[in-house]
């Protein structure tokens, strides 16, 4: 029986789609749906809304005519990322090649995609939280109470006390977090929703506590277009100025992460014009929108 490769392409587009929104550390700002549409391939319209404060209401003449002005914003995603692999038709046969596909495209979104996704979007905030002097000072060793207080403190001082907040830390800050005394007892485990998955989190009074690696934390990256010298690898690599991001503390919802997935495409070896084997392409469009409305609530701490 032959593969239906069109049936194997959706369902692991499906499933890779999925993955990426739920694996990278920062795939919950997926769920921050901001009623954009795609007009095209990698051009999203964002919807803007601006609306009048009140007046005083006037018992003779009524109300005060307000305005409203609604708009959209075209945002041109920038991460356009993709890449090919090929099984050479002599060492996979057709009944086990749709098995070991979806592994190898499991695996490569699992290594690959979601610590790049992870580096691009913490980079790009904190990297705006920075530029803007939206930060806080200190030790973690010694000061990671202090640190992690003034800018909750900070962020709710923009945005309110009724935001959900989140705070992604380096493994710096979130060992400091763990040995101390002081701070240890204040922690509690809680639920953390991203997409349809819950997991349990640690938390600090209500804030959400989100360790990553280091190698994603970090203000600035080279993303290797496989192809140049050095660069054959794909992948990323942070600069040579790039800065460490021990603390980055933010809403919940101040953030979108805009993905579009295109259907990964499967070719028989009849039909692979590049060689005598299986291949698999796998693309995606990807790109993080802060809102304006809380561009103030979102601090950080690079060193």
């Amino acid at each position: 029986m032959s593969l239906n490769l069109e049936s194997i392409s959706k369902k692991m587009t499906d499933e890779l789609d999925k993955a990426v929104a739920q694996k990278p550390v920062t795939g919950f700002l997926a769920d921050n749906n901001l009623r954009g549409k795609f007009v095209g391939a990698k051009t999203v319209m964002i919807p803007e809304m601006n609306v009048s404060g009140l007046g005083d209401y006037n018992r003779d003449t009524g109300f005060v005519n307000g305005t409203v002005s609604v708009s959209a914003t075209p945002f041109t995603l920038t991460m356009d990322r993709g890449r090919s692999f090929q099984l050479d038709r002599e060492d996979h046969d057709e009944s086990g090649v749709a098995d070991l596909a979806g592994q190898i495209m499991g695996e490569f979104v699992r290594s690959q995609v979601v610590p790049e996704v992870d580096a691009y979007v913490l980079s790009k905030l904190a990297g705006y939280a920075a530029g803007a002097a939206q930060t806080v000072d200190g030790t973690p060793a010694t000061d990671a109470l202090s640190m992690l207080s003034a800018a909750i403190a900070n962020v709710q001082n923009e945005v309110g006390y009724d935001e959900e907040l989140v705070a992604f830390v380096d493994s710096a800050m979130w060992s400091a977090l763990q040995n101390s005394p002081e701070i240890a007892r204040m922690l509690v485990v809680s639920d953390f929703a991203r997409g349809d998955v819950h997991t349990e989190v640690t938390s600090f009074n209500g804030v959400s506590i989100l360790p990553v690696p280091d190698s994603r934390m970090k203000t600035a990256y080279t993303f290797h277009d496989g192809i140049s010298d050095g660069q054959q690898e794909g992948g990323f690599a942070p600069t040579a100025e790039a800065k460490n991001i021990g603390l980055l503390v933010m809403p919940r919802r101040a953030a979108s992460l805009i993905k579009k997935t295109e259907q990964v495409r499967c070719f028989d070896p009849a039909h692979n014009l590049q060689a005598d084997a299986w291949k698999m392409d796998y693309r995606l469009y990807y790109d993080v929108v802060l809102k304006n409305s809380l561009t103030g609530g979102v601090y950080t701490y690079v060193y």
